[in-house]
């Protein structure tokens, strides 16, 4: 459903190992807002909500809620680190449209 690259993969594990709290893996959503209709909204994740579909990939287990499957199935998500500024990068089939900061689509 989602592909995670290699960076993406590392950056998660990064970010599980210095969680305060215990998570099991990340999860990624997506809900009405942004500059273009649809905003992606990500996060650790302790447990897997009823309609999550769960995939692992090099040993981080992704949740996707039943709403948002949709909207991200094919989509590959990366990690890029620049001199500005450092996050994840979605490139996501399902999206006719995306504002210029790339955090949100129609």
């Amino acid at each position: 459903m989602i592909t995670l690259t290699d960076n993406a993969v590392a950056a998660v594990k990064t970010a599980l190992s210095r969680a305060s709290e215990q998570a099991e893996g990340f999860r990624i959503m997506v809900q009405t807002g942004g500059c273009a209709g649809f905003k992606y909204i990500m996060g650790l994740e302790s447990v897997s909500r009823q309609g999550d579909v769960i995939t692992e990939t090099d040993g981080i287990k992704l949740f996707v809620d039943a709403d948002s499957q949709p909207h991200v199935a094919g989509m590959t998500v990366d990690f890029v680190t620049g001199l500005d500024s450092s996050g994840f990068v979605f490139d996501n089939p399902n999206a006719r449209d995306k504002c210029g900061c790339g955090k949100s689509f129609s």
